[in-house]
């Protein structure tokens, strides 16, 4: 217990500011007029993203059968579908649990910060992360956001950057010429060249985001915030696709020391596309991982009904990691998961 006690003493300083920070954004997304909502946590589908893994859980049904449930590995589903039932602006501080997730920058439980308004398109909520960054640096009584060397000004102007113009600029390649239908192969070279390992087997996403992580990621957000757009709709299953280049999506990241720090889009809802793209990931992550989740029924349905949104994710932990100074995630959870 000592030890435990001892622990806790250090993280205590950190957690609270995240207690403030909490705080003051409850106030600021109130004064906005926002609803904070709570969906559940235990659900049907977690979620059908490739490379998210969720936990599986039973639920004993009253004929003595069960029937397979899993914790949510974000609340976005159930939030859409609010939206669809009326609701216009609503955030919730949404505890997520992912598998196989475990490192400086990842926890399997940890909190979103999932925020949608209707109506309105990217970059509204765009704005609305740079007044959140700010915020929690004005709270946390910092002028500096740091982490292993690299340094932000919360307050300063987020530099915009387009995807391929990042890839440009961070590893030589000209992604508008390897989007797909293009060959992979084109991409597997121009990537090699670049000094990233591809394997055989290895598809087109897997090596988009293999450069993205090792020669792109690590320029981010270094000096101000920044806003990462126009993702290659192939690695964007949940987003309109642009109006401007169909190949493309309306969807960005912010990134603040190299962390990426929340993900947002312009929300898809054309049901049969929304549905093919769904199969489409369930079906890889069959492939790589040998196993997949349900298709949510109910969640295609509400997009039939659903008016035009924009929603975003931030890491409200990785937030609070940033805005104190804390090197490690788990110095910022009142009771972080212990190593297995």
């Amino acid at each position: 217990m000592p030890a435990l006690f001892a622990a806790h003493a250090e993280r205590r300083p950190f957690l609270l500011t995240r207690a403030r920070i909490t705080a003051a954004l409850r106030e600021f997304f109130a004064a906005r007029g926002f609803v904070e909502i709570e969906t559940s946590v235990l659900v049907v589908s977690p979620g059908n993203e490739t490379h998210i893994h969720a936990f599986a859980s039973e639920q004993a049904a009253s004929a003595g059968t069960r029937e397979q449930r899993y914790l949510r590995t974000s609340p976005e589903f159930a939030c859409k579908k609010l939206l669809a039932a009326g609701e216009d602006r609503i955030v919730e501080f949404a505890r997520s649990f992912r598998n196989r997730e475990r490192g400086a920058l990842h926890q399997p439980e940890f909190t979103l910060l999932e925020w949608y308004r209707t109506n309105a398109r990217c970059h509204v909520l765009m704005a609305d992360c740079t007044e959140i960054v700010a915020l929690a640096a004005r709270t946390a009584g910092t002028r500096q956001f740091s982490w292993r060397g690299r340094m932000v000004d919360p307050f300063a102007e987020p530099e915009r950057l387009t995807v391929a113009e990042a890839f440009a600029r961070h590893a030589g390649i000209d992604l508008l010429a390897m989007l797909p239908p293009r060959s992979t192969a084109s991409f597997a070279e121009a990537a090699s060249k670049a000094g990233v390992r591809v394997a055989a087997d290895d598809v087109w996403g897997d090596i988009f985001s293999r450069v993205l992580v090792e020669l792109v990621e690590p320029h981010l957000g270094l000096g101000r915030p920044t806003v990462l757009c126009e993702y290659p709709a192939a690695q964007s299953p949940l987003a309109t696709p642009s109006s401007h280049d169909p190949r493309l999506a309306e969807r960005f990241e912010i990134y603040v020391c190299g962390v990426e720090l929340a993900n947002g889009c312009q929300e898809l809802t054309d049901v049969s596309m929304q549905r093919r793209l769904l199969e489409l990931q369930m079906a890889e992550k069959e492939r790589i991982y040998g196993e997949r989740y349900p298709i949510d029924e109910e969640l295609l349905a509400a997009l039939a009904l659903m008016p035009p949104a924009s929603g975003v994710a931030l890491g409200l932990d990785r937030l609070v990691m940033l805005a104190t100074g804390a090197t490690c995630i788990d110095q910022v959870l009142w009771t972080p998961l212990p190593e297995a």
